[in-house]
């Protein structure tokens, strides 16, 4: 099929037979539809009166070639992959960023590897296999892919607060993960990533003053954490976000322009000062 640039694309199927438990993405901020029967063939969408917020079953659609290898992922939790955004806007930071590029005359592949509640250094049934776990498949395993940015390790820090009065069983397990422990993930990331080629861009964490996630002690971890990020030389490039997320009166608070409510998760304007801050030469 040939696709103009940032072009939408539906994909309809059908199955045969009841399936048991579906595999899904769940916070995909995008509408999906559903019919009763096989209706593939369907031009018109009058049959599909049922909808959800999630995909099920497709977990991408290759769009470029192994030849063309200069593809971004994006690779992280739930500010990767767009919590709180507009539903059906397409305005998370991976979208903006794809759409910067293409208005930039530099059109490249940027994949969503954002999974919510994903951790660095810890397996969770509900948030996905720990990301140095995953990131063969979901960044080494994927084609064309020249560059990938890493912003991962709230949950890490975060989710330990939560243990005193856990909201839902999906958030365990709550173990106290130290700086050292995720800056050690983070440098397994790293490894992987340039003994196969890659160029590795990492983000430091925006802040989350106000939020549930925010303690002195979860606090004097993300400061460790982005001290290393900025200043150990490791990553290929830096995008500084704690810097360029925080409030001018309060550094450890997200600027209220682009807060969505919860002091963690950004607003569309918020994901879109994320796309912007995005050094274009530093893709490589």
């Amino acid at each position: 099929m040939r696709l103009a640039t940032l072009e939408s694309v539906t994909v309809t199927f059908f199955l045969a037979a009841p399936t048991g438990p579906a595999t899904f993405h769940a916070q995909a901020l995008a509408t999906s539809y559903r019919a009763a029967g096989n209706h593939t063939a369907d031009v018109g969408g009058t049959a599909f009166t049922q909808t959800s917020q999630s995909w099920y079953y497709l977990s991408g659609v290759d769009v470029i070639g192994i030849a063309s290898r200069n593809g971004v992922v994006a690779f992280g939790d739930s500010l990767t992959d767009g919590a709180t955004s507009s539903t059906d806007a397409n305005n998370r930071y991976p979208d903006e960023l794809a759409e910067r590029l293409a208005a930039a005359g530099r059109p490249r592949a940027v994949l969503n590897q954002g999974i919510a509640g994903n951790r660095v250094t810890v397996d969770s049934a509900g948030f996905g296999d720990k990301a140095t776990s995953r990131f063969r498949r979901d960044v080494l395993g994927q084609p064309g892919v020249r560059t990938v940015i890493i912003l991962e390790g709230i949950n890490d820090l975060g989710i330990s607060e939560l243990a005193a009065a856990p909201p839902a069983p999906i958030f365990a397990p709550y173990p106290d993960v130290s700086a050292k422990k995720i800056i050690s993930g983070h440098r397994e990331l790293i490894r992987l990533a340039h003994t196969h080629g890659l160029r590795v861009i990492g983000a430091t964490l925006p802040p989350i003053k106000g939020s549930a996630y925010y303690t002195a002690h979860s606090e004097t971890k993300r400061e460790a954490l982005n001290a290393w990020i900025r200043a150990s030389g490791e990553y290929d490039a830096v995008i500084d976000l704690d810097r360029v997320m925080a409030s001018p009166s309060d550094s450890d608070r997200l600027n209220p322009r682009y807060d969505s409510g919860d002091h963690l998760h950004p607003n569309d304007a918020g994901y879109r000062a994320m796309a912007y801050v995005v050094n274009l030469a530093d893709l490589g």
